[in-house]
């Protein structure tokens, strides 16, 4: 039989014979079998085997083998844990779901433009296309607040566009992939 001597004084334990090759080479293929690097499955395999030698000073151990094979398994867990929780390395594959400086540089000018255009068209115009495309009203209510028939309010928010769809172009802002 094996002695291990206690490093804190306390009496010493004797356990039973253990090969301690047989029991790492085991470690190595369960550890090796998924798809570790050799040198982390050699690491995992060490420390493994030093919480073995740690428990048997303290308790008797029925089976040397399982007692491995659990360590090892938290201790990949462990390992796996510690990997995903590290910030991925900053590369040029990096995605951002905020809109680039640009888009919003693009759609601020876009605002603009919108903007200085509702504020030349004609009172009425305005007003029909606002509550028909803000305010989501409908066109016969429209009409009825303000006295026009559904043709005419149809009429005020094609023109609307138009002039909205003109002002863009003349300052060379593209619509194509807006939302609207």
């Amino acid at each position: 039989m094996e002695q291990l001597c206690d490093t804190h004084g306390q009496e010493e334990r004797a356990i039973a014979p253990v090969d301690w090759e047989a029991t790492q080479r085991a470690l190595l293929r369960y550890l090796l079998a998924r798809r570790l690097s050799p040198d982390l499955a050699e690491d995992i395999a060490q420390e493994t085997l030093a919480r073995i030698l740690v428990v048997a000073r303290s308790q008797a151990i029925s089976s040397v083998y399982a007692l491995a094979f659990r360590i090892a398994s938290n201790l990949l867990v462990d390992h796996v844990r510690l990997e995903t929780r590290k910030a991925p390395p900053p590369d040029e594959d990096f995605v951002c779901d905020a809109p680039s400086l640009d888009r919003i540089l693009d759609s601020q000018r876009a605002f603009d433009v919108f903007q200085r255009c509702l504020s030349r068209m004609p009172h009425l115009r305005r007003e029909v296309l606002l509550r028909r495309r803000v305010h989501h009203e409908s066109c016969r209510k429209i009409g009825e607040d303000l006295t026009l028939s559904s043709k005419a309010v149809e009429k005020h928010i094609t023109r609307a566009l138009c002039d909205l769809r003109r002002a863009m172009n003349r300052e060379g802002i593209d619509l194509t992939g807006w939302n609207g």
